[in-house]
């Protein structure tokens, strides 16, 4: 063959190539809100936040002991909005879940909060970004939950819904309280 011949091939060959890659990527048994997390069971990235309300700041020491779960949000966040039901339904089930206000206006979120209530046992303010950047945060919502060692034991990426909550989080954090 040519090379002029081969040149001719060249559209061919990148789009097979294309197609191939995606119809790997989008068959049916592939979870496509899965995110890898290079994170999962290594331990929480050492933190030491201000907090939002007036208390003592957020550091993953205060968690030493007790299983947490770590709720990335901002009050800018659509999907955040979304998801804020279930967190108060967390609350409700007395879990430790802890906020961290992600590159948002302290202000913004405290009167976030203040509409839609407040399902945190604490809240830190992550104004930079650079502690959700520690955990590997790709945008929020994201949820991390942590184990009594402070190992990150699971991620869940984008706004929780019941069913997530009751099948899976729930669950993992029950499983992980007990001695």
């Amino acid at each position: 063959m040519t090379p002029r011949r081969l040149l001719t091939l060249l559209p061919l060959a990148v789009f097979l190539a294309v197609a191939i890659y995606f119809a790997l990527a989008l068959r049916p048994e592939r979870d496509t809100q899965a995110l890898p997390s290079a994170m999962i069971d290594k331990p929480v990235p050492v933190f030491d936040l201000p907090s939002l309300a007036d208390g003592p700041n957020l550091s993953q020491a205060a968690a030493a002991g007790e299983v947490v779960v770590i709720n990335y949000f901002a009050s800018w966040c659509v999907p955040c909005r979304i998801e804020h039901p279930v967190l108060m339904a967390l609350k409700a089930q007395k879990i430790t879940l802890w906020g961290i206000a992600y590159k948002d206006k302290p202000e913004d979120s405290r009167k976030f909060l203040a509409q839609s209530g407040d399902p945190y046992t604490r809240i830190g303010v992550d104004r930079d970004g650079r502690i959700g950047f520690d955990f590997g945060v790709y945008g929020v919502p994201e949820t991390y939950v942590i184990d009594r060692a402070g190992h990150i034991r699971k991620r869940f990426v984008g706004p929780l819904s019941r069913e997530i909550a009751e099948h899976e989080l729930l669950p993992l954090v029950r499983a992980l309280a007990k001695p």
